[in-house]
């Protein structure tokens, strides 16, 4: 097994781990709602703080449900993950098509000056 793959299946293990261990080990069992988004912590703290706190502005747009809110929020986190994949495999391709020319440029090149022509010598 090579040490790419080594990383990768490690990596793949550590992220499974981070997506299991809290359900496992029964993190926020104590909360009404355990795995709430950072937002609705901060809302609760701020409400806790100062109970007469009034927002600056009103979002533009209020879906009608969380489970509308959770499919609007996977989407953008697909749409990124796609511009992403798209930018670094572009990337990806363009230094294998300038590498690629580059040793059909030496392989077609006519041998310098002095140099034996015949592959017997």
């Amino acid at each position: 097994m090579s040490r790419n793959t080594k990383i990768n299946l490690l990596l793949l293990f550590v992220v499974a781990a981070l997506a299991v261990l809290p359900l496992v080990l029964g993190l926020g069992d104590h909360k009404e709602e355990p795995f709430t988004g950072a937002d609705a912590e901060a809302e609760t703290a701020i409400t806790e703080i100062e109970p007469d706190y009034e927002p600056w502005f009103s979002p533009l747009y209020e879906p009608p449900s969380g489970e509308i809110e959770s499919v609007l929020f996977s989407l953008q986190a697909a749409l990124g993950a796609g511009v992403l994949a798209y930018y670094f495999g572009l990337r990806r391709g363009r230094r294998q098509g300038e590498q690629r020319a580059l040793e059909r440029e030496a392989a077609a090149a006519p041998p310098a000056a002095g140099e034996s022509v015949s592959a017997k010598d």
